[in-house]
């Protein structure tokens, strides 16, 4: 009985991680040109997810252009730098890996 209560809570504290970093990209304008499956502006957190969750440091790396933007790497149009704290940024670099 204990490993099952202990099974479901951790289940409810993963999920909830998940939605607080969606709720994170809704509350600092992400999803104004990113969505977890379709391009926008940008491309979709699963396209990032798939071409960057195998390197090596992906979660900081992504976190720093989440950060401090990037331009080039997805077409012409750049990413501006996000006003996010460092522990920001890994939540939505984490998440967004996690989107495959």
């Amino acid at each position: 009985m204990k490993t099952t209560l202990a099974i479901v809570a951790a289940s409810f504290l993963l999920a909830g991680g998940a939605l607080a970093s969606e709720e994170l990209a809704k509350a600092k304008n992400c999803l104004t040109c990113h969505t977890p499956d379709k391009k926008i502006v940008g491309p979709s957190y699963k396209e990032i997810a798939a071409k960057r969750s195998a390197e090596k440091g992906a979660d900081a790396s992504l976190a720093a252009k989440i950060k401090g933007g990037s331009k080039g790497e997805w077409g012409q149009v750049p990413m501006l730098p996000n006003n996010v704290t460092d522990a920001e940024a890994t939540t939505l670099a984490k998440w967004i890996l996690s989107l495959k």
